[in-house]
C-alpha cells in the first residue's frame, strides 16, 4: 500500500506542477522573451520559481493519492479481505501515516531551506538581470528604444567610460513629451537601482493639449534608468525570504527591514511547520473517512466527497485563525489548531470505522 501511495502520488504531483508550472510560465515567458533574453534565462527563473511551486502542490498530491489508494482498493475487494483476516482499521492507516510523514520531511525541507533561499536568489537575479539591460544601453552612435515611447542616444563612449553627447526622449506619457540632453553623463549602480548621472544639460517638456514647452538647464541631473524597465529590484528581504529561525525570534532589524509587524513574522515561521503537518493530515482525513464505508459496486463517493469538504473545513479555520494570530503576537499557538483538529478527526474516523456496528445502530436510530 505504501508503495502505491508513493507511485500516484509521484504522479499526481508531476501533473500539478505542470499545470501551475504552464500558467506562470505563460507570462515569465512573455515579459523575458520581449526584455531580448534568451531561452537559458527563461528556464533558470523557472526553475528558481519551481520549489514554491512544489510546495504548493504536494498536500493536494498526498491527499488525491490516498483518496485513489484506498478507492481503488476497496473497488477490488483487497480491504475487505484484508480487514476479514483481523486487520483494524488502525493497523491500516499505518502505511499512510508513514507516507505521510515521508511527504511532510518533504515539503519540510522545501519550506525551511529550499524556498526561502530560491525566492531570494530569484530576486537577486532579476537584480542583475536589469543592470544587465542597462549595460546594453551603451551602444555608441546608435539611437535605442529600450521600452515604448523611450529613446536613447550616446553619441561617443571615453576609454574612461564616460558618455558623451546624450539624448534621450521619455514619451511613456501621451500627455507629456520630457527630452533629457547633456553634454557627458555616467551610469551608476546605487541601492535603489541604476542611476543616470547627466552633467551640463536641459530638459525639455512639452505638455500635449496646451502645447506649451518648457525648458530647465542643470549642471548635473539623475534620471532613473531602472524605471524604464518592469523588473523588480532584490532591496530588502520580503518575509517570505526569511530563514525560519529568524522568523521565530525576530529582532528590531528584521522587522524594520521586512516592513512587517512582530506578529506576521512569528505566524510566517510557524505556519512554515504546520504547511509540513498539513501533509500528514489530509491523506490520513482522505483514508479514515473512506473507510467508513464499506465494499459497494457503486463506489464509495459519498465517502470522497465528506472528504473534500473536511479538508474545505479545516482550509477555512486555517485561514481564520491566521487572521487572528496575525493581529497578535500572542497568539501564535493558533496556527498549529487546524492541524490538531484534523488529526482529531481522522482519529474519530477511524474509531467510528472500527467500530461499524455502532454506526449503523447510530443510523438506524
Amino acid at each position: 500500500m505504501l508503495s502505491q501511495l508513493t507511485v500516484f502520488f509521484g504522479f499526481f504531483s508531476l501533473v500539478l506542477v505542470m499545470v501551475y508550472w504552464i500558467n506562470r510560465a505563460v507570462s515569465l515567458f512573455d515579459r523575458l522573451i520581449a526584455n531580448g533574453h534568451s531561452a537559458g534565462v527563461f528556464l533558470e527563473f523557472t526553475a528558481l520559481a519551481l520549489p514554491n511551486v512544489i510546495r504548493l502542490v504536494l498536500p493536494i498530491s498526498a491527499f488525491a493519492a490516498a483518496v485513489y489508494v484506498t478507492n481503488r482498493l476497496s473497488q477490488e475487494s483487497e480491504l475487505t479481505v484484508v480487514q476479514a483476516t483481523g486487520f483494524s482499521p488502525w493497523r491500516l492507516a499505518r502505511p499512510v501515516a508513514v507516507f505521510g510523514i515521508l511527504v511532510a520531511v518533504l515539503i519540510s525541507l522545501l519550506t525551511h531551506v529550499l524556498v526561502p533561499a530560491s525566492l531570494r536568489s530569484l530576486a537577486e537575479r532579476s537584480a542583475a538581470l536589469s543592470e544587465d539591460i542597462t549595460a546594453g544601453l551603451l551602444n555608441e552612435g546608435a539611437f535605442l528604444h529600450p521600452g515604448d515611447g523611450i529613446t536613447f542616444y550616446i553619441r561617443d563612449i571615453s576609454v574612461q567610460g564616460e558618455l558623451r553627447d546624450i539624448f534621450l526622449s521619455d514619451a511613456r506619457d501621451p500627455t507629456r513629451e520630457t527630452i533629457y540632453t547633456a553634454t557627458r553623463a555616467i551610469l551608476l549602480k546605487t541601492e535603489r537601482g541604476p542611476q543616470l548621472v547627466m552633467f551640463d544639460g536641459m530638459v525639455q517638456s512639452l505638455r500635449g493639449e496646451a502645447q506649451r514647452l518648457e525648458t530647465t538647464r542643470f549642471e548635473d541631473f539623475a534620471f532613473d534608468i531602472a524605471s524604464l524597465f518592469d523588473l523588480p529590484t532584490a532591496g530588502p528581504r520580503r518575509m517570505s525570504e526569511v530563514s525560519t529561525g529568524e522568523l521565530l525570534f525576530p529582532t528590531a532589524a528584521l522587522i524594520e527591514e521586512t516592513g512587517a509587524p512582530r506578529s506576521l513574522l512569528l505566524v510566517e515561521g510557524h505556519e512554515r511547520f504546520t504547511q509540513a503537518m498539513v501533509a500528514l493530515v489530509t491523506p490520513l482525513v482522505g483514508f479514515s473517512i473512506l473507510m467508513l464505508g464499506g465494499f459497494s459496486r457503486f463506489g464509495i463517493w459519498r465517502q470522497i466527497l465528506g472528504a473534500i469538504l473536511c479538508l474545505i473545513v479545516i482550509e477555512l479555520l486555517d485561514n481564520t485563525l491566521l487572521d487572528l494570530a496575525r493581529r497578535d503576537d500572542s497568539l501564535w499557538p493558533l496556527a498549529y489548531v487546524p492541524v490538531a483538529a484534523g488529526l482529531g478527526l481522522a482519529a474519530a474516523f477511524l474509531a467510528l470505522a472500527a467500530r461499524p456496528r455502532l454506526g449503523r445502530r447510530r443510523a438506524a436510530a
